[in-house]
């Protein structure tokens, strides 16, 4: 099954996602010795090493199941050995689109619908907000290959000097700007009191071999200049609130959170939203800090905790069965 736009869907409906991320100097985990004594945390080679009592896994997508032009097979292969054995995925994705528009994503890219239950993105969740506020104003401040957030809403788009709240679901052009371009707009909007609402947390997602940036770094500048924002996506409750209800409601009995494990590649959204929802989290170090941990298989107890705040449960290389 998929939700979209506060409701359930059925899985052959849904597609998209995205990533942040905090900075982590590779200078700054260089200075760890590979052979320093490990402390609060481990390596794993497998993630079957890690899910026994796990009946849920909370799975980002871009970093950890494709990297935005390609499927990672072993990544896709895991979490459909995990389903095999009875355990249900449930896939998370600060993605500023509809689930059923990432499920034809994924397929693109070559990730089987067997390799999970349900797609839940923060596209869903921002659609919640526009439908709960009918006959405002909106300034869209994003790309036109997320016009999908809008499907079946009927926005009153305007300006910005018209509107009654910004939607931003990433940079007009993601390829050549930054967050700094948009300053000058992002100050006007203030001047007026105006909302933010934002369909993506993440402050960069990978693609491919670059990291490019996304709504998160707008979102994280009108903080800056002292703009109201409202965050959907992780490492916010509500998505994964709506994941657990669909993995309750597919399996048709209550999920207990000792009993639910996150995955993913950032420490400012899957880390950091694993830990607030209380879950544990299995880190992927392939993601958008692969450089950081190049080289790396242990770290000494100060470097854990300048590195990850509450450490995760374990770290992996690139997610395999």
């Amino acid at each position: 099954m998929m939700l979209t736009s506060g409701r359930v869907f059925r899985k052959d409906h849904v597609q998209t996602t995205s990533h942040s991320a905090m900075e982590i100097r590779p200078e700054t985990i260089a200075r760890q010795s590979a052979r320093q004594l490990m402390t609060g945390l481990r390596f794993v080679e497998r993630l079957r090493d890690l899910v026994d009592g796990v009946e849920v896994v909370l799975s980002d997508i871009w970093g950890v199941v494709h990297n935005g032009i390609e499927a990672f097979p072993e990544a896709c292969e895991a979490l459909h050995a995990y389903r095999r054995r009875g355990g249900t995925v449930i896939l998370i994705t600060n993605a500023p689109r509809p689930a059923d528009s990432v499920q034809r994503q994924l397929r693109k890219l070559g990730v089987a619908d067997d390799a999970y239950d349900a797609i839940v993105t923060s596209g869903d969740l921002t659609r919640h907000y526009v439908a709960d506020h009918p006959g405002q104003k909106v300034f869209w401040l994003g790309p036109e290959r997320t016009s999908g957030i809008y499907r079946g809403l009927d926005p009153v788009l305007s300006q910005l000097q018209d509107a009654d709240y910004i939607v931003c679901t990433g940079l007009f052009d993601d390829e050549s700007e930054t967050a700094e371009d948009y300053r000058a707009m992002m100050l006007e909007a203030r001047a007026r009191a105006l909302p933010l609402i934002c369909a993506n947390p993440d402050i960069v997602v990978e693609r491919g071999d670059r990291l490019v940036y996304c709504a998160g770094a707008i979102a994280e500048l009108y903080r800056e200049v002292g703009g109201k924002v409202i965050f959907y996506g992780k490492p916010h409750r509500p998505i994964y609130e709506r994941a657990i209800a669909l993995a309750a409601e597919g399996g048709g009995r209550e999920i207990k959170l000792d009993r639910v494990l996150a995955i993913g590649d950032s420490v400012r959204t899957d880390l950091a939203g694993a830990r607030a929802f209380g879950v544990d989290c299995l880190f992927v170090t392939r993601g958008i800090h692969s450089e950081a941990f190049e080289g790396i298989d242990e770290f000494d107890s100060a470097s854990v905790k300048e590195l990850f705040g509450h450490p995760p449960k374990a770290l992996i290389r690139e997610l395999r069965w």
